[in-house]
């Protein structure tokens, strides 16, 4: 029930956790203001200006790493570019993360329903929604990412038609925009399988297999588990399957080839 309530909370932009950070804060920030009047005063050079309080950062680490995000954008654009492809295509994945990352060494063609006007360099972005798709796209390229994207699908998160097998649709489209031969980078929440309407899915690893087979021959697994951790190349065995790694809302990462 709290869960429930924090996350209604947050989608309003009230997050009690930071909230609660920040009025822990607030007693350092008063005292620190103080001290900084004191130490100014009679210094005609400078003075403080209009207050900016930033009041958590003295209880967080230098940076977030034990985030899904974090690692699984890494790993991937290290895939890339070790593999080295003709041409990279990506659909919808994070461009301040992935995106990011592959841009600084190669460049990337960005597949979003979602329109961007900015131009960046090394990166072309491409409005489309990929449950429908031009046949022109068809055998498009020899590399294709989606990370954290097709859980979305369907669900009117990003103004797409809700849609209960917009999933299904997305993949069998990502399947026909890559070459026979071709590599596939493929994220997606791993855990009892379930829709959190209207944020995302989250899907049981037999499942991702059952849609998996006969299309791709899986190369490297690897997952995130809840607690934000990267766990490399692991065996998919049976218990894993059938437990999906101990993981409620993991992210599976796969390296495929397409059959």
């Amino acid at each position: 029930m709290f869960k429930n309530i924090f996350r209604v909370l947050g989608s309003l932009g009230i997050h009690p956790k930071l909230v609660w950070a920040s009025m822990k804060g607030w007693p350092y920030f008063s005292r620190d203001h103080r001290e900084m009047k004191r130490q100014l005063r009679g210094n005609p050079d400078i003075t403080i200006g209009s207050l900016y309080p930033v009041l958590r950062e003295r209880f967080e680490t230098n940076g977030d790493l034990k985030s899904h995000y974090f690692h699984e954008d890494l790993w991937t654009a290290r895939r890339v570019f070790e593999n080295n492809p003709l041409k990279h295509v990506d659909v919808g994945s994070r461009v301040d993360g992935f995106v990011a990352h592959v841009a600084s060494f190669r460049e990337i063609e960005v597949f979003d329903i979602r329109p961007q006007q900015a131009r960046v360099r090394n990166i072309r972005f491409v409005t489309a929604d990929f449950m429908n798709i031009d046949p022109s796209l068809h055998d498009y390229t020899d590399s294709l990412s989606s990370l954290n994207v097709i859980e979305h699908f369907g669900l009117g998160r990003y103004g797409d038609p809700i849609d209960v097998n917009g999933h299904l649709k997305g993949l069998d489209n990502m399947k026909k925009v890559l070459k026979k031969g071709g590599t596939f980078y493929f994220s997606t929440p791993i855990g009892p399988q379930r829709i959190e309407f209207n944020a995302h899915r989250v899907f049981s690893l037999e499942y991702l297999l059952r849609i998996f087979s006969g299309d791709y021959s899986i190369n490297i697994f690897s997952y995130v588990d809840d607690e934000g951790d990267l766990h490399e190349n692991i065996p998919l065995t049976q218990e894993g399957i059938r437990t999906n790694f101990g993981c409620r809302f993991g992210f599976g990462i796969f390296e495929m080839t397409k059959n």
